[in-house]
């Protein structure tokens, strides 16, 4: 992977300033991380607090992340948003959504057979929606996740941790381990697949030079576990 696939773009702050910013954009992220290890407080709030508190925060980050670029002079397609071929890049993440739901249940299935935890509930409590009323918040919080997610790991993050660490293969491993660990509610199993699942996205996200396909993929993903499971599964 070379720099350039990572950085697009004219403008280009200094690397020091952009190692204050990172450093600055990531103390935002501890208390999420920490949070993530606590599931019984997220249970306690109950799906409709936690779907907003989370809503809330990634735009947030989003409206901080595009003031940076705002301040630096750096234009949106920096992070892979741009017009080119929207159509055709959504639907390549829809098409590579069964290889990879399938993909990720085995590894998955393999962490917990070397002996990771496994999530006691298929879906955590905080994040079951109950009624019409909680569903249709389901699904404009899977809608904003994916947008904002994406954005925030494959688009800035991994930007940032290329100009600083001068590396792109660093710059996908920290990227990818910010992101695994604010999934703590899911067992050490579930942390290790969603690692799995955030290189995937990044090395899509470098091969086509844009977002949407993780984008879709993520949404599909969230989804599929969080509306269409629960409605179609037990229980």
């Amino acid at each position: 992977m070379s720099e350039n696939t990572i950085q697009r773009g004219t403008a280009q702050p200094s690397r020091k300033g952009q190692a204050f910013e990172l450093a600055a954009f990531l103390l935002l992220f501890v208390p999420s991380i920490i949070l993530s290890y606590f599931s019984n407080l997220q249970e306690a709030a109950g799906f409709s607090l936690v779907a907003l508190e989370t809503i809330a925060y990634n735009f947030a980050l989003v409206f901080l992340i595009a003031f940076f670029l705002w301040r630096n002079g750096e234009p949106p397609a920096r992070l892979g948003w741009s017009r080119r071929r929207p159509w055709t890049e959504a639907a390549l993440g829809i098409m590579l959504f069964p290889p990879f739901v399938l993909a990720i249940g085995l590894i998955e299935g393999i962490f917990i057979e070397l002996g990771l935890s496994a999530p006691q509930e298929s879906i955590p409590s905080f994040l079951a929606a109950s009624g019409a009323a909680e569903y249709g918040l389901a699904l404009v919080l899977v809608l904003v996740v994916a947008l904002t997610e994406e954005t925030i790991y494959r688009g800035y993050l991994l930007l940032r941790f290329t100009s600083v660490t001068g590396s792109p293969t660093a710059a996908v491993l920290c990227s990818t381990a910010v992101f695994s660990l604010g999934h703590g509610y899911q067992g050490s199993a579930g942390v290790a697949a969603v690692a799995v699942i955030g290189l995937l996205f990044c090395l899509i996200y470098l091969w086509r030079r844009s977002l949407i396909a993780p984008v879709v993929l993520h949404f599909l993903q969230d989804f599929v576990g969080i509306i269409v499971y629960p409605l179609l599964g037990p229980g």
